[in-house]
């Protein structure tokens, strides 16, 4: 708790288990417990981690929340939270079964971080396998990154590490595959991916598209159909949802005032700040901040 009597967001570096490779750990729900606790972690505290968490239940159920985003993950379901996405899991992480797959997005290959648009959130979560087909396939993946993974002393360490690296492909593409089925053929376009890469970087910034589709070379009407082919929604309305979930991590997690937060996402005064606010989220930042953070107590 900080002065305020509010839990702070805990800004967690990825750091290997012990007797294990480095850059990866393949972790059931208990053994995500036992991590947390050696290093001296809350689990159950709202966490900003600086690496991927692959989430998947195998029996029961596990609440979570993505991004003040709250889930409810049935058996096959699963969970990809980015580096920088603030994740909380509920109580029942130690009442569920299933398995977490830690790595940061160093530990891929180019061509996977490619394909697999491993640092792009995905637009809907959870991701949920639409047939069995689909869900015995990621879970032989699973499997088999499991079973390797335990595996460490049969092979050189640099060959086991390979091993890993090349089943855990495999799955995160199977994973952005599924993602993909779900949001239509063009959730891999160049100028969703360049937009969605340019609002991450610049969103602080800029809030038009106008200014995006000069600097990208794209007409404001071709990032608004690319954008809405994936998330349903039109390229404004992306800038704006990550201009909201910037300026709710900031009331939630820091003490700078509603007009600081403004500040630090890009709006010139109080009002325009409070009054985008009201407008997307249906409340003031006063408000949200002191239901967000009564929440968490």
């Amino acid at each position: 708790m900080n002065r305020n009597g509010h839990e702070d967001v805990t800004d967690l570096p990825f750091r290997p288990s012990v007797g294990a490779p480095s850059g990866v750990a393949v972790l059931d729900f208990a053994g995500l417990l036992g991590r947390a606790h050696g290093h001296g972690v809350d689990a159950f505290a709202p966490l900003r981690p600086a690496f991927h968490h692959l989430i998947t239940v195998r029996s029961g159920a596990l609440r979570c929340s993505l991004d003040f985003t709250d889930h409810t993950l049935s058996e096959g379901d699963w969970l990809w939270a980015r580096p920088g996405q603030i994740l909380q899991f509920g109580t029942d992480l130690a009442e569920a079964r299933g398995t977490v797959v830690l790595f940061p997005s160093g530990f891929l290959g180019g061509p996977t971080v490619e394909a697999a648009r491993v640092d792009q959130p995905a637009p809907r979560q959870p991701l949920v396998p639409r047939d069995d087909d689909q869900q015995q396939a990621l879970r032989r993946v699973l499997d088999l990154l499991e079973n390797e993974y335990d595996r460490l002393t049969e092979l050189p360490l640099d060959v086991h590490i390979e091993v890993v690296r090349h089943l855990l492909a495999v799955l995160v593409l199977r994973l952005a595959h599924l993602h993909g089925a779900q949001d239509g053929d063009e959730a891999g376009s160049e100028a969703y991916r360049r937009f969605r890469q340019a609002v991450e970087r610049d969103f602080a910034r800029s809030h038009r598209v106008e200014e995006y589709a000069r600097r990208l070379g794209y007409s404001v009407r071709t990032l608004t159909r690319a954008t809405r082919a994936v998330t349903g929604s039109g390229a404004k309305r992306l800038i704006d949802d990550r201009v909201l979930l910037e300026a709710k991590r900031l009331l939630v997690h820091t003490d700078l005032s509603a007009a600081a937060v403004g500040e630090r996402v890009g709006f010139p005064g109080a009002t325009s700040f409070t009054r985008f606010f009201r407008d997307r989220a249906g409340e003031t930042p006063a408000a949200f901040r002191e239901r967000a953070r009564g929440s968490r107590r």
